[in-house]
């Protein structure tokens, strides 16, 4: 597999495209329960399918790339990238998983996005693993689908490369208590250093037509949630730092012209930035930016943020 700091490439894989749909990679056709039952009885079906069926399951959409990673971080055998994909393509072939790309003017998607099928959930109930997935969960949008991708890999990248990294959780639940609204947010990390602990809340934004929109009513949910946090609230035991999960360092500039715009300011709270290709770098320490207006000429610097619990 090509290191991080080996991709050369200057636009992220999950940015948005202008155009771009979704295309079905998956296989048609019927495959009754009796045959899955069989080739787990004769071990065609083993541990490390399950395993990765584990993090489709919670992770709802990632890459081979992605589950590759995951897979090594968690010392399973995999040997190669393409002993993986083999893999994956079986599970496609049986609909325990499916498959999509992204297509474009620009052409084919060089990636394909794996997510959860009917046998692959019949499977892991088997197991008394909890799964909630539900057919409607794959008829979610490009730009839904890349906020996830995203959103994975910087939570991957933090697994990674931050020793202080302590745990993570995909999906958390931001709540704005006095507009009554709930929204998934795109990661929480957590991280732990002589005995202190930091929080960070991933927000991923793409620039689908009407992001603008989107993202200031997000942020309204955010706001609401900072304003009246009480410890443990959406599992918080204290405020976390949010991140802007962005698609380039334009795309940074343009989520803060949303912001001033808007008037959009969590009190005692800052707004940090990054992304998607900043995960790509050995270390993270560098990865975070803000904004900070210059005293004299009033427009907006960006400044890199060093946390030290990130090195």
């Amino acid at each position: 597999m090509v290191e991080d700091g080996q991709i050369k490439t200057t636009v992220s894989p999950f940015a948005i495209r202008e155009g771009e749909i979704k295309v079905f990679d998956g296989k048609d056709g019927y495959v009754s329960v009796n045959q899955i039952i069989h080739k787990v009885n004769l071990g065609h079906i083993s541990d490390i399918h399950f395993k990765i069926l584990d993090f489709i399951n919670e992770f709802e959409f990632l890459t081979s790339r992605q589950i590759f990673q995951l897979l090594t971080m968690n010392n399973v055998e995999i040997q190669s990238q393409d002993k993986l994909n083999n893999k994956l393509e079986q599970m496609v072939k049986s609909k325990i998983l499916t498959r999509y790309y992204f297509s474009s003017e620009e052409g084919k998607g060089i990636y394909r996005v794996y997510c959860m099928e009917k046998m692959g959930k019949y499977l892991l109930t088997s197991r008394e693993i909890d799964c909630k997935w539900q057919p409607t969960d794959n008829t979610k949008p490009v730009a839904l689908m890349k906020k996830r991708l995203a959103g994975n890999q910087v939570i991957i990248a933090f697994i990674r490369k931050v020793k202080n990294f302590d745990s993570y959780q995909v999906k958390p639940a931001i709540t704005g208590k006095t507009i009554n609204k709930t929204i998934k947010g795109h990661g929480k990390i957590k991280l732990s250093m002589a005995g202190k602990s930091l929080y960070l809340t991933l927000e991923c934004v793409r620039r689908e037509e009407g992001w603008e929109d989107r993202f200031r009513d997000r942020m309204k949910v955010y706001v609401d949630f900072y304003e009246h946090f009480v410890p443990m609230d959406s599992g918080y035991e204290t405020k976390p730092e949010i991140i802007l999960v962005c698609e380039d360092e334009k795309h940074m500039v343009e989520c803060l012209r949303e912001i001033v715009k808007n008037k959009i300011k969590i009190d005692g709270q800052k707004i940090y930035y990054t992304t998607d290709l900043r995960q790509n770098a050995d270390t993270l320490d560098n990865s975070l930016t803000k904004f900070q207006k210059n005293a004299t000429t009033g427009k907006f610097e960006v400044k890199n943020v060093k946390f030290k619990i990130l090195q």
